[in-house]
């Protein structure tokens, strides 16, 4: 391991080398296990003698920090009590921005873990076809592939975008060419491509209320005026949308965290109002490729006939998060500058990556996957579904849903119930939940509950839903 030392300044050379070592090893960035270099090749880096360093290596070894074996060299004690804590870059006094620190507070908090995990947000992991993704990987890491002429394109890998664009076209009836796919590292990289080429200080987004939060705190990061528009049964409410909107960003398909689907009337009503505006639809498809019962209404991008709209995808839902790839379709005229975005923030991304995920399409292997996955998560649909209706009853009222990985469902009418303290109740039962207000920015904050069922299993579900009414009943 190539160690840093630094022998500036007056005092013995090798305490200074113990002393610098001890630091490595108190913070973390020497551990237990770890092989210090010889001392010949050390003293020849730092130009002093062997000695010098023989004798920094020998208090070591007194005080506990090293042991020597003979004839294979000196290592780091194994010993965890020795870490005290890992080594911080000074504090400093900048300050970012107005806005960062809140954003930046909320993702530190980790997540815990629960038995019985209704948090949305996740896919089941059991679920996903691991063995078929490896082959499909193994195969672009040849030296063939890894060593072969590589494009830097800033739309991304040439296959999977042709993949994508027939994937889409004949799942979503998306309207395509494989040459309008942006391929990008979810939804959330598409969104903050769109931001940087449509957002300027001052400019008004409008979002869904209640919405998902991550995309509200995008757009402000980039300073922009960001409207809550309210969502009822038929979806974003077009007649509540700021005149002075110049951004949309809408879930028509399966809105989060609402659950319905956006109608026909509303959805050629927003593409109407877009048109007279000039203004952009981000048409977020979420969790639209697990459906239960009816047939999905076609996209906003497919009814389109203005370039209004900017479709928006992502495999995390479907595949695992661990698969970090999406796209965007946008209008011909937006293209070029959401490339040059693109290539500006992060060029062509992981070709293997993309070239496998090109293969697994093509195979038939996704297509495989979702309705192999569908089948589960439908079972566990009906099942949070039938108990809503029957065990929860005098709380909460479904939302109707027939897609994605979760139900919401709001508190009924005239209710006192504070549901911020049933999910306190349920998480030291086990049970975690997200409750509807954690995705309202706007005040009165909706009150009820959104049950995923992405990450639990599927034996797990009635005992956690079990769990969860013995906690509205308070007890």
């Amino acid at each position: 391991m190539d160690i840093h030392i630094s022998l500036k300044g007056r005092g013995d050379l090798s305490a200074r080398i113990y002393r610098q070592l001890v630091e490595a090893v108190m913070d973390g960035r020497l551990r237990g296990g770890e092989r210090l270099p010889p001392t010949r090749e050390l003293a020849g880096r730092l130009n002093v003698s062997r000695n010098t360093v023989t004798v920094a290596y020998e208090r070591l070894a007194a005080e506990g920090f090293a042991a020597g074996r003979v004839g294979d060299g000196t290592f780091i004690c194994a010993d965890p009590k020795l870490t005290l804590s890992g080594r911080r870059a000074p504090a400093g006094n900048l300050r970012p921005r107005a806005g960062w620190q809140s954003v930046g507070a909320a993702i530190a908090q980790g997540p815990p873990t629960f038995a019985y995990d209704f948090r949305v947000g996740a896919p089941d992991p059991r679920l996903f076809p691991l063995t078929a993704w490896r082959r499909c990987v193994v195969r672009e890491l040849r030296p063939a592939a890894v060593l072969g002429p590589q494009a830097d394109e800033a739309g991304g890998h040439a296959g999977l975008r042709a993949a994508i664009s027939r994937h889409i076209g004949i799942s979503r009836a998306v309207r395509v060419a494989a040459a309008d796919v942006l391929i990008t590292h979810g939804t959330q990289q598409a969104i903050d491509l769109v931001g940087r080429v449509l957002v300027g200080p001052d400019t008004c987004v409008a979002v869904e209320e209640p919405g998902y939060g991550r995309v509200r705190q995008l757009f402000a990061s980039l300073g922009a005026r960001v409207a809550g528009v309210p969502v009822d049964a038929e979806g974003l409410n077009v007649a509540r949308l700021p005149e002075v909107a110049r951004v949309i960003y809408v879930t028509p398909s399966h809105q989060f965290p609402l659950g319905s689907a956006m109608s026909l009337k509303r959805r050629v009503a927003l593409l109407a109002w877009a048109a007279r505006r000039r203004a952009v639809i981000v048409e977020d498809d979420y969790d639209s490729e697990f459906r239960f019962l009816d047939r999905p209404l076609d996209p906003l991008q497919s009814l389109d006939r203005e370039g209004c709209v900017i479709y928006v995808g992502s495999f995390s839902k479907v595949m695992r998060p661990l698969v970090r790839l999406g796209f965007l379709v946008a209008p011909s005229s937006l293209q070029p500058a959401l490339r040059a975005a693109k290539h500006l923030v992060d060029s062509s991304g992981v070709i293997p990556n993309q070239a496998a995920l090109a293969r697994f399409i093509d195979e038939g292997l996704l297509a495989r996957h979702i309705r192999k996955a569908s089948r589960e998560y439908a079972l566990r649909h009906h099942r949070i579904q039938n108990a809503l209706e029957r065990d929860f009853s005098r709380w909460l009222q479904p939302v109707p849903s027939s897609a994605g990985l979760h139900i919401a469902a709001t508190l009924r009418p005239g209710l006192s119930l504070n549901v911020d303290d049933v999910v306190r109740r349920a998480e030291a039962a086990g049970v975690g939940m997200y409750p509807l207000s954690r995705f309202c920015a706007e005040k009165p904050a909706q009150s009820g509950v959104v049950i995923g069922y992405g990450a639990i299993a599927t034996s797990k579900v009635e005992e956690g839903l079990r769990r969860l009414a013995a906690c509205f009943r308070g007890r």
